[in-house]
């Protein structure tokens, strides 16, 4: 049977031709003949030029000939189109692996980076809690010299009234 013609990408229309409808048209032109070859007999012998079944022999060969044309160029732009396909399918998978490569080793780099910086945090808060010890032993320690002199100033005080 005969479908409609179907749109392929890249503007390739595809029409399936079959040597069954080819087959089908040659068998009709021969029953045509056989059926009409006592009257064309007949008819021969009058006149010599061509008659209606040979112009549909003829019209039928025509045909076939145009189909057997068609069907032949279809399958050349078929076998275009399906390299076309294998030809970007490879290209395609190809290209998802190198992702898919990447994407992994984009992974690992995070896993890396994350562990580097969950690290250096923890040393950071040993560096933070070393600075606050230090922080409070200088206060601590400028509190006792403040204490010191202090004294100290009391103590030249009294050696200084005491001298005079």
């Amino acid at each position: 049977s005969l479908r409609s013609p179907q749109a392929l990408p890249f503007g390739l229309i595809f029409r399936p031709v079959t040597m069954q409808c080819a087959q089908m048209a040659a068998m009709f032109a021969l029953t045509l003949l056989a059926l009409s070859q006592p009257v064309l007999s007949a008819k021969v012998a009058a006149k010599s030029e061509v008659t209606p079944v040979q112009k549909v022999l003829q019209l039928m060969e025509g045909m076939l000939a145009k189909g057997k044309e068609e069907k032949h160029g279809e399958q050349v732009q078929f076998a275009a189109f399906k390299q076309f396909c294998d030809d970007t399918t490879v290209e395609k998978k190809r290209a998802i692996d190198q992702a898919n490569e990447k994407i992994d080793m984009l992974k690992a780099d995070i896993e890396k980076y994350t562990a580097t910086a969950a690290r250096l945090t923890k040393e950071i808060a040993e560096h933070d809690e070393d600075i606050s010890v230090w922080t409070g032993d200088q206060k601590a320690a400028t509190t006792v010299r403040e204490i010191e002199k202090a004294d100290y100033d009391a103590l030249h005080q009294d050696y200084s009234e005491s001298v005079d």
